[in-house]
């Protein structure tokens, strides 16, 4: 009995709004980390070091470290994309229309306003789950150029362990604030940009739901790259505080680290890599657009129902 009761949850989880906004987010941010995740690595190295563009960088983590190097510690923001992602988007589908009281038909999208502040809070409640996950990425990802500390030698969970263990929970969440202050408004931007591009390409789609998959590569592609450049500083500036560790503080807070880094390497510094960034940000967030909007149209067609009441239907009988 206990099984047939387990068995029925994901069923009934599909069958609602909720559960498909939740499982299509997690599709689509499975296919951004898979498309980005190299110029990912490639956008860190360039903003911990000032040694050489981008192409430099490229051929030497090649020749130096393979290309395996590349995709070294991704297992930390897989592992917990599709959760992160399919909150992000359910947060951001129900705070869009709960800051748009004017839009009383389900059947009706959200407001611009409502999607920019539905897309400002979704950005500050993703934070508490992205920024330890960022900060395992970032550890990892930099172990081969600085000195980072001896606890990047395994891998993201062993990491983990590690930085609780000598720093405690402050240390995996090292970076919160500026997180928060970086991810709040990029999401804002993100979604609406989403939502106005797509409508400009494909007029009548954001209440349709009709446009090509052009489209949504387009309009998806956009909306990254509008976030990136708008918050690209900040996440410079995220990304030296999160490769600190407690043997090797350079900066004492947000503030610091700003003023101490454009002291060093001038204002520049708030933009290396920003170009690495833009190129990834096109590829990643037209992946998971796509991704999400298709996975979407697939669970509210009804494709692949009767093969879940299939399986439900035999696991029940086995387990009887």
């Amino acid at each position: 009995m206990q099984r047939e009761i387990n068995m029925e949850f994901w069923p009934e989880f599909l069958a609602s709004s909720w559960g498909k906004e939740f499982v299509a987010g997690g599709f689509g941010g499975i296919a951004g980390v898979a498309a980005g995740y190299p110029l990912d690595t490639l956008r860190i190295r360039q903003q911990s070091s000032s040694s050489g563009g981008a192409i430099n960088i490229f051929r030497r983590i090649l020749a130096t470290e393979g290309p395996s190097a590349f995709y070294r510690g991704m297992g930390a923001p897989l592992a917990s994309v599709t959760f992160q992602n399919a909150v992000v988007f359910q947060t951001y589908a129900l705070l869009s229309r709960a800051c748009d009281k004017s839009v009383d038909d389900p059947r009706e999208p959200p407001s611009y306003k409502g999607v920019a502040l539905g897309g400002v809070g979704t950005g500050a409640l993703q934070s508490l789950i992205l920024s330890p996950v960022e900060l395992l990425k970032i550890r990892l990802q930099l172990k081969q150029t600085t000195n980072v500390g001896p606890s990047t030698k395994n891998g993201p969970t062993k990491l983990a362990k590690t930085i609780y263990k000598t720093e405690g929970l402050r240390g995996l969440y090292r970076g919160l604030t500026i997180t928060v202050l970086r991810d709040a408004p990029a999401h804002g931007l993100y979604f609406w940009t989403y939502e106005y591009m797509r409508e400009k390409l494909h007029p009548g789609c954001r209440k349709g739901g009709q446009e090509t998959l052009n489209t949504m590569l387009v309009a998806g592609g956009l909306a990254g790259v509008a976030s990136w450049i708008a918050c690209y500083p900040l996440d410079v500036v995220k990304t030296r505080l999160q490769a600190q560790t407690k043997g090797s503080m350079k900066y004492s807070g947000i503030v610091d680290c700003f003023r101490k880094s454009v002291e060093k390497d001038g204002y520049g510094v708030l933009t290396r890599g920003l170009g690495t960034a833009v190129c990834r940000a096109f590829v990643v967030n037209g992946a998971i657009f796509a991704a999400y909007e298709l996975s979407l149209r697939c669970l509210f067609s009804g494709v692949g129902n009767e093969s879940i009441q299939a399986a439900e239907s035999t696991l029940k009988v086995s387990g009887s």
